[in-house]
């Protein structure tokens, strides 16, 4: 008998692997980076993939071992082909929560100093010059949220990295994948590229 129910929604960490049924494009534009919750939130998102680093390792295990099984598998080891795509998945990972960060950060920045800027040109309009400061003090506010935010990307990627050479331990980006290396180097000295 043949069902013509629609099939169920991936589940529990199955849900975490597979790709969204449905990917959406996120345009960060500067009222993301406004709103404080919505900025976190889409990092939160981003920081999925490290979240469940050691699951996702597992999996991708698995999922080299069914391909060498099947006789599809590239060369090499199943261990360095699973790593090496893990990898690739963390670079671009933190590559686009890199960007993100640093676009918020100047985005804040551009509109603290615009702000500044109206109140060293403000005379004696008390009411506009107490109602900048506050938005510029809100601005401060945000500034320093997302500033934190760099922060807590380093400790993330650091315990990221330390995860993934735990189980690839003799993994190195090759050579020749120079975004791969830089963010190698980056993380071993612990710093963002």
């Amino acid at each position: 008998m043949l069902s013509t129910s629609k099939p169920s929604p991936p589940l529990g960490s199955q849900a975490i692997q597979a790709p969204s049924l449905t990917p959406q494009l996120v345009h960060v534009s500067p009222a993301t980076c406004h709103n404080l919750s919505l900025f976190k939130d889409l990092l939160r998102e981003y920081r999925r993939l490290d979240d469940t680093i050691t699951m996702r390792l597992n999996r991708s295990n698995a999922q080299f071992r069914d391909r060498d099984r099947e006789g599809t598998s590239a060369k090499g080891s199943i261990q360095d082909q699973a790593c090496a795509y893990m990898w690739k998945e963390l670079v671009e990972n933190w590559k686009r929560r890199t960007e993100i960060v640093d676009y918020c950060v100047k985005v804040v920045d551009q509109s603290m100093s615009e702000k500044h800027k109206v109140l060293d040109g403000l005379e004696g309009d008390v009411r506009v010059t107490r109602k900048t400061q506050a938005e510029l003090f809100a601005d401060e506010v945000k500034r320093n949220q997302v500033h934190n935010e760099l922060s807590v990307e380093k400790i993330i990627r650091q315990r990221s990295l330390d995860a993934f050479q735990s189980r690839c331990r003799y993994f190195t980006p090759p050579m020749n994948d120079t975004e791969a290396r830089k963010w190698w180097d980056a993380a071993q000295s612990q710093e963002a590229p």
